[in-house]
């Protein structure tokens, strides 16, 4: 592996398990009792809170099977954060949507995130920010791709 393909792939490497700290730090600062993973499920829960979203809706936005997010949106129901509603006029299909508590946490997340995004562009350039912007979104696409194909 040729230097720049060596220190690129050491900073996605270093970047993703820094953010996945400060989000646990985060997380645990905030006093509740949830997982940087089941955090995220109620961020995608929150999409459509006036319907609801349904365990499928959310596997497939978090890229994630049924059977993980079916096993943690019934643990974030017997930790207060989501209820489970059937769809009146199909019984079979459930909605997830968030409590009280569940949305506070989504709010604290949410402002996490945009901290997090202001305090990272806030020492660059704006010509540094384009870059930045483009970068992200190419190597955005290369991962959408590879997950497409099947091939991680």
């Amino acid at each position: 592996m040729d230097s720049f393909k060596k220190e690129l792939n050491d900073i996605l490497v270093d970047t993703f398990k820094i953010i996945t700290k400060i989000e646990e730090i985060s997380i645990k600062r905030t006093g509740h009792d949830l997982s940087v993973s089941e955090v995220h499920i109620l961020e995608s829960a929150a999409e459509d809170q006036n319907k609801g979203r349904t365990i499928s809706d959310i596997a497939e936005d978090l890229r994630i099977t049924l059977p993980s997010v079916t096993v943690a949106i019934n643990k974030l129901v017997k930790k207060g954060y989501v209820t489970k509603l059937r769809d009146e006029a199909d019984g079979r299909r459930v909605y997830v949507k968030l409590t009280d508590k569940g949305t506070q946490m989504d709010r604290v997340h949410r402002y996490f995130h945009r901290k997090l995004v202001s305090n990272i562009s806030s020492g660059l350039t704006g010509s540094e920010k384009e870059a930045l912007y483009t970068a992200m979104l190419k190597m955005n696409g290369f991962f959408e791709k590879r997950l497409l194909k099947g091939k991680p």
